[in-house]
């Protein structure tokens, strides 16, 4: 089979001078070319043969000796390179924190969560903002987040709200991330490095008092600082515990954490321990219980326009900072009966067009919206159909003419709105994560992850 002529069968005459596909694979591995079945000799083709072989490029040399400028093509932009993004309205950001800013006694510190790339926003850009807006701290879940603000030249307070592996402490201390905390051997070594280099190292202890997550439990609170307090480098910057049922209409758990809290800091204070910084409040706790403001304040995913809760919209007017958007790529009329997508679950009914763009699930777009959902062009809903794929979802357009609707003929390259509004047409995040049985944050962190985002 080596000598079937280019991988293909059903030739029996070869002319002067051939190599196979074997031949050449062996010649340019520095391989001599097999003799062929019923010749005499094959040296009069020999030398032939390797300048043959000789003169295929390696993928390597092509690669080498490509003709295009990497500095030009490093310029084509991610929005230049896919049909699909993710828009980010800075100006929703600024809004929302001026908007909480105005529910918070002036002396209460604001901390914006920007964890999970600012909720699938662009954490470095939602930072900026947020602070520019009268936000004082920032907050991340991962060391690598906090180091990814610092290198983009963000120089306000973060803090880590978990405690992360012990190898990971020199990180900390090198770009000053404050880190949570509630393991002693952890706290002891954070100290340690910091000591060794002539630096302080802030923490701030995590109080478990219901959520059961993280944290130190509210009754061994001053234990746990009396086994830490001897290290001269450590200083303790604040406290905070996390609500589990803040945005529930229930509220007996809520006022148990409350209470336990409110008793671990009181503990500590007779104890001679200063607290620093007392935080607990998050999104939904900030605007529906302003008892539990304390010194500071945490704004997670109302900082995106986020509603934590249906209470709190009567309390706060809260802008949307996320739309999706994509193009369209393949417009097709189906006849009556022809199927879409994987499946063939959707039945074209006729006179219809059937529209592709570039977004589906691997973008955040939840295969369990399939049918279920519209998208939006010029201001009109249009009904989703088939089901999503991995990097593509299909949607109908009617082609009949109504007198109560005008025809719409699609192109390729038209805008097509997956989430956000456009004149009274609108859907929102709220209404995807209904559908689902999920949250609203979950759904932007999933649109954030992999399409290209614009600010604007």
């Amino acid at each position: 089979m080596d000598n079937l002529p280019n991988g293909f069968t059903g030739f029996s005459h070869r002319p002067e001078g051939f190599v196979s596909a074997g031949e050449a694979s062996r010649m340019s591995r520095g391989a001599m070319p097999t003799r062929a079945v019923g010749s005499a000799s094959t040296s009069s083709t020999v030398g032939e043969s390797l300048r043959y072989a000789r003169s295929i490029p390696s993928t390597n040399d092509h690669l080498q000796e490509m003709p295009f400028d990497e500095v030009e093509l490093e310029r084509i932009s991610d929005l230049d390179q896919r049909r699909a993004w993710v828009e980010v309205d800075l100006s929703a950001i600024r809004h929302n924190v001026a908007a909480t800013r105005r529910l918070m006694q002036s002396r209460c510190r604001l901390m914006a969560v920007v964890k999970a790339d600012g909720y699938g926003h662009g954490a470095v850009e939602v930072a900026k903002a947020a602070l520019g807006a009268g936000a004082d701290r920032l907050a991340v879940a991962t060391v690598e987040e906090g180091v990814q603000l610092r290198r983009a030249g963000v120089s306000a307070p973060i803090l880590l709200l978990s405690q992360p592996p012990v190898e990971s402490i020199p990180l900390l201390v090198a770009h000053h991330i404050t880190p949570s905390v509630y393991e002693p051997d952890f706290t002891v070594a954070y100290g340690e490095e910091a000591d060794l280099h002539g630096m302080k190292a802030p923490f701030q202890l995590a109080i478990n008092t219901g959520m059961n997550r993280i944290g130190v439990h509210y009754a061994d609170v001053v234990e746990f600082l009396h086994m830490v307090s001897f290290h001269r480098a450590l200083e303790l910057e604040g406290v905070f515990t996390q609500f589990a049922t803040a945005a529930s209409s229930e509220t007996l758990g809520f006022q148990m954490q409350k209470k336990r809290f409110n008793e671990a800091v009181d503990q500590m204070r007779a104890a001679r321990f200063d607290p620093g910084i007392v935080h607990a409040a998050n999104s939904a706790a900030l605007y529906r219980y302003p008892d539990v403001h304390f010194d500071m304040v945490r704004m997670g995913s109302a900082l995106y326009g986020l509603h934590p809760c249906p209470q709190t919209r009567s309390i706060v007017s809260l802008r949307p900072a996320m739309s999706v958007h994509a193009r369209i790529v393949d417009a097709r009329m189906l006849g009556v009966s022809e199927g879409v997508s994987f499946g063939l679950h959707y039945r074209s009914p006729g006179s219809v067009t059937v529209c592709t763009v570039p977004i589906g699930y691997a973008d955040g777009l939840r295969f369990g919206l399939s049918g279920r959902i519209d998208f939006i062009m010029d201001g009109r809903y249009f009904r989703q159909v088939g089901d999503i794929c991995a990097d593509h979802s299909m949607f109908e357009v009617d082609m009949r003419r109504t007198p109560m609707r005008e025809r719409i003929e699609p192109q390729i390259g038209d805008e097509v709105l997956i989430v956000g509004s456009q004149g009274a047409a609108e859907v929102t995040l709220d209404e995807l994560a209904s559908k689902l049985g999920t949250i609203n944050s979950e759904l932007a962190m999933g649109f954030g992850a992999r399409l290209p985002r614009r600010f604007v």
